[in-house]
């Protein structure tokens, strides 16, 4: 469970968060798949992230999780303290916003929100839009890896493959999980895992937020995957897998872990395990 200090609750809809712009403990940020989403219009005050800076960007798994000094530059750059609480959102329904809270939770900064829906909900409820550029106060965060058990490596992925209280939940496309489209070395799946496309856990009648609770959680256990299980979840590089960690965590399912790594780093081995 959340703890009572949080200022919103885990997802904060349009409406509840229109309330708290004014809070100066809010530190809302605008993470776009595009640019212009943000110059068109983003909610009053939002500060403008390129998602870029949320992976390593270079060596042989570039979406793999920064450095902690990278890490307290970006969060120094954003004016972070102790004390903030982050709002989150993007334009596609929740997939950056959902690895920016990630990495949040990685570096045990637990006060954070992300916005139902994105820009794309907050647009349909005809809610005040900025087109100003704010510019964040810098601090001085120094990030530390606090809650390495938020995400889940390869080798132990590896070595717990087939355990039953174990799942891993595939958030690729149905095609990319069969092995028939992709870009890597190997294409197919980690050997036992469940696709649910990560869009598949979206809304389109409302505004791209999540879907009914009780209906997600009764179509993922029906496919094996239950709120007391340990799940690892991935896709191309932990961005659409951002999105299904954070759904995960919304039904509570409080022992999930993303792999950064995903099927950038899995697919392009050659001694990674794989199924068709």
């Amino acid at each position: 469970m959340r703890s009572e200090e949080n200022l919103l609750p885990l997802i904060v809809e349009p409406d509840q968060l229109a309330k708290h712009l004014d809070n100066p403990q809010l530190l809302i940020i605008d993470v776009p798949l595009k640019t212009e989403s943000y110059s068109e219009g983003h909610v009053p005050g939002a500060l403008f992230l390129d998602h870029r800076r949320l992976m390593r960007g270079q060596g042989n798994v570039p979406n793999d999780v920064p450095d902690e000094e990278a890490l307290s530059q970006l969060f120094s750059s954003l004016g972070l303290t102790r004390d903030t609480h982050v709002v989150a959102y993007d334009d596609e329904g929740g997939g950056w916003a959902g690895r920016l809270l990630w990495t949040l939770q990685l570096i045990g900064h637990t006060r954070y929100s992300y916005l139902n829906g994105g820009i794309h909900a907050w647009r349909a409820e005809a809610l005040p839009q900025s087109t100003d550029t704010p510019q964040p106060q810098p601090s001085d965060y120094q990030a530390e890896i606090l809650n390495p058990q938020v995400m889940i490596e390869r080798d132990e992925l590896v070595e717990r493959l087939g355990e039953k209280e174990f799942a891993v939940w595939d958030a690729r496309s149905p095609e990319e999980y069969r092995g028939e489209k992709g870009n890597n070395k190997h294409l197919g799946h980690i050997p036992g895992a469940i696709n649910m496309e990560w869009t598949d856990a979206m809304d389109r009648e409302r505004g791209l937020r999540i879907r009914d609770y009780a209906e997600l959680v009764t179509e993922l256990e029906a496919q094996g995957l239950t709120p007391d299980m340990e799940v690892a979840t991935y896709c191309q590089s932990h961005h659409r897998s951002g999105f299904t960690w954070l759904v995960g965590k919304a039904l509570g399912f409080d022992k999930i872990r993303g792999y950064a790594g995903s099927w950038q780093e899995w697919g392009n081995r050659d001694d990674t395990p794989i199924e068709k």
